[in-house]
Formats: C-alpha cells, structure tokens, sequence
C-alpha cells in the first residue's frame, strides 16, 4: 500500500508449504507494485492465534525484513485481521472463530464499529456465549458455522459473514496503515511476539517448549 492506495495484492489459501511459498510470492507481489525493499517504510504481520509453524513462518520473515531495513513492525492479531472486513449491521456483535479443535474455538468479540470488546482467547465451545454481548450477531473465521450452530441452540440468531475465513494481508494492511497513522512508526520499532493460546504439542528434547526467539 502507499497510503490508502493498494499497489499489489494477493490472497492465497495454502494448507502447507508456506515456507517456501512465502518468500518467492513477497517478491512477486513486490516487483507488480514497482517497490523493493529499500522504498518500503513499514511492515505488518499477523501474530496468531494460528498454528505454531504458519506464525512462525511469518513472523521470522517479517523480522528478518524489519531488521535488515531499520523499518517499523506492526502487529495484528488473525482475529481481528478477519474481522476487518465485515460489514456488520447496526447492534450486531461480530464473533471472530478460528477451529481450534479438541471442542474449542480462537474467539474475539468487536461491536459492529469494529472495536474490540474482549481480548483473543481460546474457551470450549460450550462455554462461549458467556463471552458473547448481545442479541445478534454474525460470525466470520473458520470457527463461524460452530459459534452460529452453538448460538441456535440458545435460541440465538447468528447469520454467517460473506468474508473469507482466514486473514487477508489487504485487512493487515489497512489496521497497520491506521495504527501508523494514530500512533507514529517509533511505536512499533520493537518486534511483536507471537501470540500463542494454547501450548504446543510438540516437545523439545528434555520437554523444552518451542519458543520463537526474539
């Protein structure tokens, strides 16, 4: 983006392969908008919740970008990246769901402006509507159809966005350009770290934790 103006976009649903993918589809989408890293005067990056490796992938390649270039590093949460873009109607709470499997579900709230009303969390399924304001709502992400089937049997309303269900860099963008905007680029010269809400199931040797070194 320069500005407001998008110069090159791309949106590619990929269930693997996003290490090799990812490096080769930057410089492409690069090269369409006639930038190189040395014009760039910001980067944006989704922090989670996801999966271990897809924010880890991405994470490693926009700090190593931010680094090398002295740029600043905007993070923002795959909630509300997928949020963005909903056009929710007046009263409605808009209930961003991510699956996260094992009868649980990746769950942030927004009113219908877009502001958040809760923080990300992951809360079994059955346990959601205690985080859910409101009379009406519509739900976006790969856990929509579960919140909207689960809200039925509370005899609760819930229409299922238009949206694509996972994060679109072009919403990351726009909640970047406007976090730069109100706050400054001096702001987000630290690194975000990934937010992760459920520990792994992947142990290092000695039951280590695999971390993301900052």
């Amino acid at each position: 983006m320069d500005g407001e103006r998008v110069l090159a976009h791309r949106f590619e649903v990929r269930t693997r392969g996003h290490a090799e993918a990812l490096m080769p589809m930057l410089s492409a989408v690069m090269a369409e908008a006639g930038v190189t890293p040395a014009t760039l005067g910001a980067l944006a990056v989704t922090i989670g919740p996801g999966t271990f490796t897809g924010l880890r992938v991405g994470l490693a390649a926009a700090r190593g970008l931010a680094l090398a270039r002295a740029l600043p590093l905007v993070g923002v949460t795959t909630l509300e990246a997928v949020a963005a873009p909903v056009a929710a109607r007046d009263g409605e709470t808009i209930a961003a769901a991510f699956d996260a499997r094992r009868g649980e579900i990746y769950l942030q709230v927004f009113d219908a402006a877009h502001a958040p009303v809760c923080e990300p969390m992951i809360v079994a399924l059955d346990a959601a509507l205690a985080h859910l304001p409101g009379a009406s709502f519509v739900a976006v992400g790969t856990g929509a159809a579960l919140v909207a089937e689960m809200l039925a049997t509370k005899g609760l309303a819930c229409r299922l966005a238009e949206n694509a269900p996972q994060p679109d860099a072009l919403a990351v963008a726009k909640i970047a350009h406007a976090r730069l905007a109100a706050h400054g680029p001096d702001r987000f010269r630290a690194a975000p770290a990934p937010l992760y809400l459920r520990a792994p199931d992947a142990k290092l040797p000695g039951g280590l934790d695999p971390v993301l070194e900052a």
